[in-house]
C-alpha cells in the first residue's frame, strides 16, 4: 500500500474514532488507539493532548507514560519529555532497544540528558533483568 493511501486510511480511521470518542470519552482502549493515530498523521498536540489525559487515568501504567514522553518531545517541551520518560521507567519501562531508536524521540538526542538517560535504562534492564 503507498504511503499516500495508508494515510487515507488514517484519516478515514481518525474520523471514525474520533465520533467514537465523543460517544465514550472515558474507553481507554479508544483513547489509547486515536493518541497513536494523531501522531501517525502528524497531529501531535492532539495526540499529547491524549497522553496527558491517559496518564491522569493510569498512573501507574509504564507504556502510558512513555507514549506521553514522546507526544512531549514531538510538541518540543523537552523538560516534559524527559520527566514523562524518567516516570515510565520508574513504573517499569524497560525496552531499551526501542527508546534507543524511537524516532518519536528525535528531538531528545541533542541534549545531554537522552544519553543518561539511556544509560539509566540500559542499567536497569541488567540489574532487574528485562
Amino acid at each position: 500500500m503507498s504511503k499516500e493511501r495508508a494515510n487515507g486510511h488514517n484519516v478515514i480511521e481518525l474520523g471514525f474514532l474520533e465520533k467514537i470518542s465523543a460517544r465514550l470519552p472515558e474507553d481507554l482502549e479508544i483513547l489509547q488507539a486515536l493518541a497513536d493515530l494523531y501522531t501517525k498523521t502528524g497531529r501531535f498536540a492532539d495526540g499529547l493532548m491524549i497522553d496527558i489525559k491517559l496518564s491522569q487515568q493510569q498512573p501507574t501504567d509504564d507504556l502510558v507514560w512513555y507514549n506521553l514522553g514522546c507526544s512531549y518531545a514531538l510538541t518540543n517541551h523537552l523538560d516534559d519529555a524527559f520527566d514523562a520518560l524518567n516516570t515510565a521507567i520508574e513504573l517499569g519501562y524497560g525496552d531499551y532497544d526501542w527508546m534507543k531508536t524511537d524516532s518519536d524521540l528525535n528531538n531528545l538526542h541533542a541534549d545531554p540528558r537522552f544519553e543518561s538517560l539511556l544509560n539509566w535504562l540500559y542499567t536497569v534492564c541488567n540489574e532487574e533483568g528485562f
